[in-house]
């Protein structure tokens, strides 16, 4: 049995050779995150297992991958690259890593949060271009911050809010109960936070979960944080609402569309602070990422 790593960055490849043990199945690494997928069945080239970060792997595809057997995704985001149901038709199973950065998508969030209500990136362009263009921020003790999903990444920005004295609310799809915070009704979310942070997984349920409608329901002058998917967010409604102040201030790790398109409608807004889907990249959390991954070969070996 053989694993291959197909679509390697230097920093994953370096983690996966030092991570890979003598005693575990062979790996190949291919060294290239630019694979395309028409190039897996001979990256592959009869590998039973496929390690894939970001490569889309159509069902086509993956039918003439000979001797595939299992998809190891490296994240919970799998659906967006592949078709799970029509691989195990085929006799593929693909498993999903949950939690690797739980802490690092939540810092994200939260640096986001503050960056949005204090305005730096707004201030530090103006610096660069030799304009000393203060603004107001927001102080964020005692305002309120409503999380939209509560898994892993929502129980952690969840942790982090309440330590710098916020009031913290959430809705979640099933019902949760946890110290500290109060779980309402979406309605009520919307209407009461300061703040909206975004922890839901994209599945055909929660696309375009932040509509139009939604989106109009908020506190005005909320400030918005997405690390989870761009896709939950009707961004055609959410760049109106920025211009318009009912958003305040976007804070952005993910887009429908990536890379961001440099013309973009929100390159060219002010009250929206960009990265580009980095949340999860921490040498912590690559670390935890390629273990889990190589558990699951190693499982898979023996058998599991």
């Amino acid at each position: 049995m053989r694993a291959v790593f197909v679509d390697a960055s230097p920093t994953l490849a370096g983690v996966a050779e030092r991570l890979h043990r003598a005693d575990d199945i062979p790996l190949g690494i291919h060294r290239n995150p630019d694979v395309t997928p028409a190039e897996l069945p001979a990256v592959l080239d009869g590998a039973e297992i496929a390690i894939i970060d970001h490569t889309a792997l159509p069902t086509d595809i993956a039918r003439t991958c000979n001797g595939l057997k299992h998809v190891v995704f490296l994240g919970t985001g799998a659906r967006s690259y592949m078709n799970p149901e029509e691989l195990a038709a085929l006799g593929i199973s693909v498993h999903i890593i949950k939690g690797y950065g739980d802490t690092a998508v939540a810092e994200c969030a939260f640096a986001l949060m503050w960056a949005a209500a204090k305005g730096f990136a707004y201030m530090d362009r103006g610096v660069r271009a030799g304009k000393w263009l203060r603004t107001d921020g927001v102080e964020l003790t005692g305002k309120t911050i409503g999380l939209i999903g509560y898994g892993g990444i929502g129980a952690e920005m969840a942790r982090l809010a309440k330590g710098a004295g916020m009031r913290v609310i959430a809705w979640n799809r099933t019902p949760k109960d946890e110290p500290g915070v109060t779980f309402v009704p979406l309605e009520t979310l919307l209407a009461e936070s300061d703040v909206v942070s975004l922890h839901l997984l994209l599945n055909d349920e929660t696309r375009g979960f932040l509509s139009r409608e939604r989106l109009a329901q908020l506190k005005p002058g909320v400030i918005l944080v997405n690390t989870a998917r761009g896709a939950l967010i009707d961004e055609e409604a959410l760049v109106e609402a920025l211009k318009f102040g009912n958003v305040r201030h976007a804070g952005l790790d993910v887009f429908v569309t990536e890379p961001l398109p440099a013309d973009h409608p929100f390159t060219a807004l002010e009250n929206v602070t960009l990265s580009a889907h980095s949340a999860f990249r921490t040498p912590e959390a690559s670390d935890n990422l390629i273990e889990a991954a190589l558990n699951h070969c190693r499982r898979i070996a023996a058998g599991g």
